[in-house]
């Protein structure tokens, strides 16, 4: 089955503050059908990064990845024999990102979209290709089965293994451009900072200079303050997460945190 790994969702406060940011520094490019009063679409030119308002109840912060595939009722079929734990609902009309949203077996939440769908819509739908130097090349969950849902990820959307350094338990699945991450959780690797239960752990851009990028955010913030970076590593507490975060995910070069305290990842092009 045909699968590509399109978008990556945050929810926001911020939300406006935020699309200047990822446009500002990583040159992500505005849809041409959402508006601010909706969130904002942006993408690279084949991942769309999807940042909505922050709603009552709803906790911020890095919410899902989505999936585009060719025919959504033979997903639906495949999972309904081959993993009942793995559930789908139906997003409202009004999306314009994704008709269904899914959960795999150990309740990660991505969304699932089919290329004719007729709300989809936006940077998701424009997307042609990486025009730039700065790209979304990866996504990383958290989850406490990860050899199972490598297998469901495998089975289910044809992405393929990469394969990892000896020694990394980790599990990398392509698209053949973007990457999903699945990182092994385990509530004993928080010792000494705060919890951070299964879910979205990060996402990833490579970049032509590591140093570039930490340069630009120097200048973005001589431009506009509050576009500054939140600083990681500061205190205890601050070293022990920035430690398992270079731990957890060994290609990255280099690690930011955006105005709204979501974990990027920074890794040079090779």
């Amino acid at each position: 089955m045909y699968a590509k790994l399109n978008h990556v969702a945050i929810v926001s406060e911020k939300y406006p503050l935020l699309n200047g940011f990822y446009q500002s520094l990583f040159g992500l490019k505005p849809s041409k059908v959402t508006g601010p009063q909706s969130g904002f679409d942006i993408g690279d030119g084949y991942v769309g990064l999807n940042i909505n308002p922050r709603k009552g109840g709803r906790p911020a912060g890095l919410d899902h990845f989505g999936i585009e595939v060719e025919d959504v009722e033979k997903a639906f079929d495949k999972m309904r024999t081959r993993y009942p734990l793995a559930r789908w609902v139906q997003r409202p009309s009004n999306r314009p990102f994704a008709g269904i949203t899914a959960n795999d077996p150990d309740g990660n939440v991505f969304d699932l979209s089919q290329k004719d769908m007729k709300n989809r819509a936006g940077a998701y739908v424009e997307n042609k290709g990486v025009t730039g130097n700065r790209y979304i090349s990866h996504v990383a969950i958290r989850t406490m089965r990860p050899d199972e849902m490598a297998r469901f990820y495998v089975d289910m959307f044809a992405l393929k293994e990469q394969n990892a350094e000896h020694g990394d338990p980790n599990h990398y699945l392509t698209d053949g451009h973007m990457t999903l991450v699945i990182i092994p959780w385990k509530i004993t690797n928080y010792a000494g900072q705060s919890i951070m239960p299964t879910g979205v752990d990060h996402f990833g851009f490579t970049v032509e200079s590591v140093d570039k990028v930490k340069a630009d955010i120097d200048w973005l913030v001589g431009l506009n303050p509050v576009m500054h970076t939140i600083p990681l590593g500061m205190g205890p507490e601050g070293r022990a997460r920035l430690e398992l975060a270079q731990k957890q995910c060994p290609m990255a070069d280099h690690f930011i945190s955006d105005p709204d305290y979501n974990l990027i990842a920074v890794m040079q092009a090779r």
